[in-house]
């Protein structure tokens, strides 16, 4: 769901959507690396990266893929994951928390759309579809446990030494292999069931 197209069509519409989408992805660094903080690891505070200024998290080439093809990336946080106190909890929970926060933005933005008022703003109700759409989008990617993605740190916390260190062996190759089962499609089908399974958590949370 790329919007490029948006600026030609419709600037000023495009530069109100790009706000709230670009903090979408610093929020979901910044989640990473408040988490991380609180289990005892202070890198990214000290860093600077704990900050809502988004010239110390954007990253080029995800900004512009976030808005070409819909999913982007900010610059990743940095983590001392040997900080961490309790270490597979911490590993799970730092690797999730970007994900929870993706989700719990998609979950305002379809709460607010349940109020007539704010569904019959034309402005107001395509920038939350927009946003909850991409968020969504943004959470089930990141679930996907291939190297560098959340998932993948998930399972780290999960998985015995062993197949910890065999994962961990992929990852310089993970983006080619993301990449590449990006391009032929062959992950479609495990995005749309991570993106159908929040889905349906959100309208239970929200019961609608």
């Amino acid at each position: 769901m790329g919007l490029a197209s948006l600026l030609f069509k419709n600037p000023a519409l495009f530069l109100v959507i790009s706000v709230p989408i670009l903090y979408s992805v610093i929020a979901h660094e910044i989640a990473h690396g408040w988490v991380a903080y609180m289990f005892g690891d202070d890198t990214a505070r000290r860093s600077g990266r704990l900050s809502l200024n988004p010239f110390k998290h954007l990253d080029p080439i995800g900004t512009l893929a976030l808005f070409l093809v819909g999913f982007g990336w900010a610059r990743p946080v940095p983590i001392t994951y040997s900080n961490l106190r309790s270490f597979r909890i911490g590993l799970v929970s730092v690797s999730l928390a970007g994900c929870i926060v993706n989700i719990a933005i998609a979950t305002m933005s379809i709460s607010l759309l349940q109020f007539t008022q704010i569904r019959s703003n034309p402005l107001i109700a395509v920038i939350l579809v927009v946003l909850a759409r991409i968020n969504i989008l943004l959470g089930s990617l990141n679930l996907i446990p291939i190297p560098p993605l959340d998932g993948s740190r998930v399972l780290m916390g999960i998985l015995p030494p062993r197949a910890q260190i065999a994962l961990a062996r992929l990852e310089p190759y993970g983006m080619l292999i993301l990449l590449g089962l990006l391009f032929t499609g062959l992950l479609d089908p495990v995005i749309i069931t991570i993106q159908n399974v929040i889905t349906t958590i959100i309208k239970t949370i929200l019961r609608i």
